[in-house]
C-alpha cells in the first residue's frame, strides 16, 4: 500500500472559474495546436499557469514545473489531460508567452473574450475608466524597444520602465483592453487609440470614459464626441486654464446663487459645487466637430484642509529660511554687508516656495557700536505675514474644475463628481494587484519583448479572474440581501457583503487530496469542505461536486 497526498486548495475552484470564463477554447481558436507538438494545448497551459499564478501569488516560470509536479493528478483531474510536468517547461511557458505577445493573436483572444464576458457574466456597460499605468524594471533599455526610461509613476527615474495603458469597465475595474507600451511615450497621446481599442473590441457606443487631466486634448474629447460616446475629466491647470480656474472661483464667490451641496455629513457640506455651459469645436480631419460641453466647479473640505495644510507648511518654511539668512552675529556666520545679494536670496525662496505675495519682508541696516572697525556693518531682514493676501488665497483652495460632454439627465453634478473621485474598486486598484499583490508583475524575470508584453497579457487574464470572482460574489450576497462571515481568522464574527477575491480563495487552504494506492485499486479522498467553503461555492453558483467528484475509487490496471 502506498499513501500520497497533494495539496488542492483553491486548484479546483480557479480551474472551474477560467473554465466560466471560456480562457481555454478562446486561446485555443486562436492559436492552433502545432502538428508536432505533443502534450498540452495553449489553452490548456495558459490555464494551468494562472491557476499557479492566482493560488501561490506569483508568476515566475522556473516555479510552475516543480508545482506541477507536486499537483499532477489534481490537475488531470480538472483539465481532463493526461498532464505531465514537462507541460510547464521555462520552453513551454515561453513559447506561450511569445505567442500572447503577438499582437494580431492577442487582440483576436482579447476581441473573444471581451465578446463572451460581457454577455455571459451581464456586466455594468456604461462607464469605462482610462489610465497608465509603469513598471520600473532592471532591464537593459538599450536593447529594447519596448523597455526605456522616462517619467516613472514608480519614483524610480533610474530605472527603466515598461508602460501599460488600460481601459477598465467601472465600478468593477475589469480591464477590457491591456495595452503594453514603451516607458518613453507620454500619456497624453494614448488615449485615442486606447478608445479605439475599446470602441473594436467591446462592441460598446454610448459609453462614458472617465480619465485623468492628460486625457483633456480637445481633439480626444473631439474624438470620444465622434464616435457618440461622453467623457468626464478634471482640467489641469495648463494652457490658461489656472486662469479660467480663478475667474470661475471668482464668480462662484461673488454670485449670489448659492453653490449646489453635492455631499454632507453632520450638518456640514464638504463638497459644493456649481456649473457653467460652454460650446466647443475642433476639426478631425476633413470634419468640424462641434457639441456643448459642461464645465463644473466643484470644492472639496478634504482638498481645501490639505492644500491649507500645505500652504501654511510653505509659508512656515520660507519664513525659516529667510530669517535663517541673517542670523544674529557670531564667529563664523556669514552676514550680508550689501543689499543686493540678500534681496535675491530671498527673492528664491519667496520663488521656490510661491508665496512671494503673502509675505512681507523688510531689510534692515546695522552698524554695531564698534562700528570704528571693519566689517560690523550688516543688513537684517524683517518677515511679516500678508494675513489678508492669505485669506484672500485661502478661498481658492480646494476647488477643481471638471469638464465632460454628458446630460445632466445621465450624469447629475453630484454623481460626476462621486463617478470620477471614485468609490473601490477602482482603475488604481486594478493596477495595485497587478504590480503589488497578488500578482507582482516586478520583478520581470524574461528579457524579450514580446515574452514581457505576453506576461503583461497574461496578467490581465488573471486581473479578469479575480475581478469576476468578486462581481459573481457581490452580487449574490446583494441579490439575497446577506452577509459573508468566517472570512477573518482573527474576527470570526465578522461579516461582509464586499469580500475580497483574495480572502475568498485564502479560505480554501488546508484542503487535501489524499491517494491510496492499493495492489488492485486506487482511492482518492478529499478532505470535507467547510460550512464557509460550501457557501463560497453557491455564492460562485459552483457544485461542491468540483470538490467532492475528486473522492472515489478505481481499479488499478493490471
Amino acid at each position: 500500500m502506498r499513501i500520497r497526498t497533494e495539496r488542492i486548495d483553491d486548484i479546483p475552484l480557479l480551474v472551474q472559474m477560467l473554465q466560466e470564463m471560456g480562457v481555454e477554447e478562446m486561446i485555443d481558436a486562436v492559436v492552433p495546436r502545432h502538428g508536432n507538438r505533443q502534450g498540452l494545448s495553449a489553452g490548456q497551459v495558459a490555464v494551468g499557469w494562472l491557476t499557479y499564478m492566482l493560488s501561490e501569488s506569483d508568476h515566475r516560470m522556473s516555479f510552475v514545473e516543480a508545482w506541477a509536479g507536486r499537483h499532477l493528478t489534481i490537475l488531470q483531474e480538472v483539465l481532463s489531460a493526461d498532464v505531465r510536468d514537462k507541460d510547464f517547461t521555462d520552453d513551454r511557458l515561453g513559447a506561450l508567452l511569445s505567442l500572447l505577445g503577438d499582437d494580431g493573436r492577442w487582440e483576436a483572444i482579447e476581441d473573444r473574450m471581451n465578446q463572451h464576458h460581457l454577455r455571459v457574466f451581464a456586466l455594468p456597460q456604461e462607464v469605462v475608466r482610462l489610465d497608465t499605468t509603469t513598471a520600473a524594471l532592471y532591464h537593459d533599455a538599450e536593447r529594447s524597444a519596448l523597455i526605456a526610461y522616462g517619467h516613472s509613476k514608480d519614483h524610480r527615474p533610474d530605472l527603466a520602465q515598461v508602460k501599460v495603458m488600460v481601459g477598465a469597465l467601472d465600478p468593477l475595474a475589469f480591464p477590457l483592453i491591456t495595452q503594453p507600451l514603451s516607458g518613453k511615450l507620454a500619456d497624453d497621446p494614448l488615449y485615442i487609440p486606447a478608445i479605439e481599442r475599446v470602441r473594436e473590441s467591446a462592441k460598446l457606443r454610448g459609453l462614458l470614459y472617465v480619465g485623468d487631466s492628460k486625457m483633456e486634448k480637445l481633439a480626444t474629447r473631439g474624438h470620444i464626441v465622434q464616435g457618440g460616446d461622453d467623457y468626464l475629466l478634471p482640467l489641469s491647470q495648463k494652457h490658461g486654464q489656472g486662469a479660467l480656474l480663478a475667474q470661475f472661483i471668482t464668480e462662484a464667490l461673488q454670485s449670489e446663487e448659492t453653490l449646489t451641496i453635492l455631499e454632507s455629513k453632520d450638518g456640514e457640506w464638504y463638497i459644493r459645487g456649481r456649473e457653467w455651459r460652454r460650446q466647443q469645436q475642433v476639426a478631425l480631419g476633413q470634419e468640424r466637430i462641434t457639441w456643448a460641453e459642461r464645465l463644473l466647479l466643484v470644492q472639496s473640505q478634504s482638498l481645501y484642509r490639505k492644500q491649507r495644510r500645505g500652504l501654511e507648511s510653505r509659508l512656515q518654511s520660507a519664513i525659516t529660511q529667510i530669517l535663517q539668512l541673517t542670523p544674529p552675529p557670531k564667529r563664523g556666520r556669514r552676514q550680508f554687508r550689501e543689499l543686493p545679494p540678500l534681496q535675491k536670496q530671498v527673492e528664491s525662496i519667496l520663488r521656490r516656495f510661491r508665496v512671494s505675495d503673502l509675505l512681507h519682508v523688510s531689510y534692515h541696516f546695522e552698524v554695531s557700536e564698534a562700528s570704528g572697525r571693519k566689517g560690523k556693518a550688516r543688513y537684517r531682514v524683517e518677515v511679516t505675514r500678508n494675513e489678508e493676501a492669505i485669506q484672500a488665497r485661502y478661498a481658492t483652495l480646494g476647488w477643481r474644475l471638471y469638464v465632460t460632454n454628458a446630460s445632466q439627465e445621465r450624469l447629475p453634478l453630484a454623481n460626476a463628481i462621486r463617478l470620477y473621485r471614485g468609490a473601490p474598486p477602482t482603475i488604481e486598484r486594478l493596477f495595485s494587484r497587478l504590480k503589488g499583490h497578488p500578482l507582482g508583475l516586478r520583478p520581470v524575470f524574461v528579457r524579450r519583448d514580446d515574452r514581457i508584453k505576453g506576461l503583461i497579457r497574461l496578467l490581465s487574464i488573471a486581473l479578469r479572474t479575480l475581478t469576476l470572482l468578486e462581481f459573481i460574489v457581490h452580487c449574490t450576497l446583494a441579490a439575497q440581501k446577506e452577509t459573508l462571515v468566517g472570512l477573518y481568522p482573527g474576527s470570526p464574527t465578522m461579516t461582509t457583503s464586499r469580500p475580497t477575491a483574495e480572502r475568498l480563495l485564502q479560505a480554501f487552504q488546508s484542503i487535501e487530496l489524499t491517494i491510496i494506492t492499493l495492489p488492485d485499486q486506487q482511492i482518492q479522498h478529499v478532505t470535507t469542505l467547510s460550512p464557509l467553503q460550501n457557501r463560497i461555492l453557491q455564492l460562485l453558483k459552483f457544485s461542491s461536486s468540483i470538490y467532492t467528484n475528486l473522492a472515489h475509487s478505481e481499479p488499478v490496471p493490471i
